[in-house]
């Protein structure tokens, strides 16, 4: 039986990833480096400064990656008070409110900095569905390691074997796996050259794991 679901933040409850996307050229430019958008799609689901250790060393950058993280957080943090274009992913609210209605334990477990998490949730209202929030940022092991999955499932209070992690990023789907849990793959229009392969199920719509159905799923396992 399922009894708590793990989400990712980033392209599946909203989509952020044009804000960094911006925030993170703004970075680029300030430093003087050039990505290459395969490089940059290979970051997909890893921390904030897990990449910019990456890209210092890729790119034998004299500045510390905490520096690049600093510049990064700030155009970002500009952009998510000034940029209309932030909203939450289609059906993901309902999604969330009938399974907290059916009293399914919901836990974020989000590569994103805290301050990114804590912020989307009070734009958006959504503290009052959660139990917890986790950022990769503050843990040892980013994604596609299980760490955060780990810790997200402990804290609903439930066996991992009762619990789903929604992914939308091969190295998210990578560290569900590695956790052992349930993983459905969320294949959005957001999502761009993904892995789901290993996903348990994958899915383009939040109506095909409505609670009912889902619990079905999990019933015949």
């Amino acid at each position: 039986m399922l009894k708590g679901v793990l989400f990712d933040m980033d392209g599946v409850i909203v989509d952020t990833e044009p804000l960094h996307h911006k925030a993170y050229n703004g970075m680029f430019e300030e430093v003087g480096i050039e990505v290459s958008p395969e490089l940059y799609q290979s970051f997909t689901g890893q921390s904030t400064i897990n990449i910019c250790k990456r890209l210092v060393t890729h790119f034998n950058l004299s500045k510390a990656p905490e520096t690049l993280v600093q510049l990064k957080r700030n155009n970002f943090k500009y952009l998510f008070a000034n940029d209309p274009s932030l909203t939450l992913i289609d059906g993901v609210l309902d999604i969330i409110k009938e399974y907290h209605e059916n009293d399914l334990k919901l836990v974020l477990a989000s590569s994103a900095s805290m301050m990114t998490i804590d912020n989307v949730f009070e734009r958006f209202n959504l503290n009052q569905y959660f139990i917890a929030k986790f950022s990769g940022a503050d843990l040892k092991q980013s994604k596609p390691h299980p760490e955060i999955f780990e810790k997200a499932a402990h804290a609903t209070g439930y066996e991992r074997s009762n619990c789903m992690v929604i992914e939308d990023s091969t190295n998210g789907i990578k560290a569900a796996n590695a956790a052992g849990i349930f993983c459905v793959g969320y294949d959005s229009v957001h999502s761009k050259n993904q892995d789901y392969s290993i996903a348990n199920m994958i899915i383009s719509d939040f109506k095909e794991i409505q609670h009912n159905k889902i619990q079905s799923i999990f019933s015949k396992k």
